[in-house]
This record gives structure tokens, sequence and C-alpha cells, in this order.
């Protein structure tokens, strides 16, 4: 289940003490930012019955906790990140050699490359 809007203070046992009214929790996450440490301001609950969850939605989905108005509905599977794809033609100038994941562009200046297309 995911809870959003959360306090940046609220922490698990926060969260799992509210929650439990609804029913039994068994487990809360509260993911963190990478840079800076912090809670990013959502939670993902797993409860022990199903029923439990659609209780805690109808109970707490617009309830204020902490100064802030909660969102509570039940989480979705997250879609798998695609890679961007680069049209990188057989004209390109990008190597096409290089590791998965990065582009090479050709070293030099970029004079250097105007006056090459000039010449052709």
């Amino acid at each position: 289940m995911f809870v959003g809007n959360l306090s940046f203070s609220s922490t698990s046992d926060d969260v799992k003490g509210l929650l439990s009214e609804a029913g039994e929790v068994s487990e809360v996450v509260i993911p963190t930012d990478r840079a800076t440490g912090r809670p990013r301001g959502f939670a993902f609950v797993e409860f022990a019955a199903p029923e439990g969850a659609e209780a805690a939605i109808e109970k707490f989905d617009g309830r204020e906790f902490d100064g802030r108005r909660l969102r509570v509905n039940a989480a979705e599977e997250r879609q798998p990140r695609r890679s961007p794809s680069f049209s990188a033609g057989p004209s390109s100038s990008f190597n096409q050699d290089a590791p998965s994941g990065r582009i090479s562009r050709p070293k030099g200046s970029r004079r250097g490359l105007r006056g090459k297309k000039r010449s052709l």
C-alpha cells in the first residue's frame, strides 16, 4: 500500500502506529533520498491481511497527519525503466563500440570538425 504526502520528520514507527488502527501492519518502508539521506515524503506499508489495507484506505485517505493531508491508496507495480534510445545511425559520429550505457564523442576541437565538413 502507498502512503503519500508524509511529513519529512515522520518515522516508520509513527506510520506503523497510525495505520495499525486499521489492521496489523507487517512492514513499513520509507524510502530516503540518495543525495541527502532525508525521507522522500512517502512510505510503502504492508498489512498482514488485505482487509487491513482496504480499511486503511477508507479511514486514512485525506486524513491530516503531522500537519499534512495523507494520500493513501493501493500501491501500483512500478514500470521497468527503459534506457534512453538514441537513433545513432551508421553516419553518426558516436562510437558504437563504447561500453553499454556510455556514448563517447570524438576527441578534438569543434573548429577542426567544421573544417572537415567544409572540405567535403
